[in-house]
């Protein structure tokens, strides 16, 4: 008797040993400059930002701005300056908070106010008054003219910069930069 096919066929035949893989060495060196491509244009996109009253996005274009530019980096740190006024009322409470004017400012580290007695800009009563309570000066305005606004200011330790202390951060930054 014969025997019919029951239409199952065995593949005999073997493949190859060799099967490519999914990242083979072209693929990764493809990806690769795919990425160093997107870090060029990054950094093209970057450098090239464009910096305007409106944009203040670096501490290069507030060293700028600052008054007296020159003094103010070399003996200090340029600043941005808000004055903000607060009304209180007692009967019924309430806080009411005015609109608030920034302008371009500059803190001198304590080791240079000479450069404001030497100009006639501060008293050595104003000095002494200042260094008493362990604070420095900061101003508005070019020194050059008229009437500058110099204030004896605190520096608030209890401050924090809150983009760089991030939670799970390993350590918080140190301050180094008492002035």
């Amino acid at each position: 008797m014969r025997r019919t096919s029951t239409g199952r066929s065995t593949n005999t035949s073997k493949s190859s040993g060799i099967q490519s893989p999914i990242f083979n060495f072209t693929t990764i060196a493809i990806l690769g400059g795919v990425l160093v491509l997107g870090i060029g244009i990054g950094i093209a996109f970057s450098s090239t930002t464009t910096l305007s009253p409106s944009n203040v996005a670096s501490r290069e274009f507030i060293d700028t701005r600052a008054p007296n530019p020159e003094i103010c980096v070399q003996y200090g740190a340029s600043a941005m300056v808000m004055d903000a006024r607060l009304f209180v009322t007692l009967n019924p409470f309430n806080v009411y908070v005015a609109q608030p004017n920034m302008r371009p400012g500059c803190v001198l580290r304590q080791n240079n106010w000479a450069i404001l007695e030497q100009r006639k800009l501060v008293t050595s009563d104003q000095v002494r008054e200042c260094k008493n309570r362990l604070n420095t000066f900061g101003f508005t305005g070019n020194l050059d003219s008229d009437k500058p606004d110099i204030r004896c200011i605190y520096q608030n330790e209890a401050a924090q910069n809150f983009f760089t202390s991030q939670p799970g951060a390993v350590t918080s930054p140190q301050d180094t930069d008492r002035f």
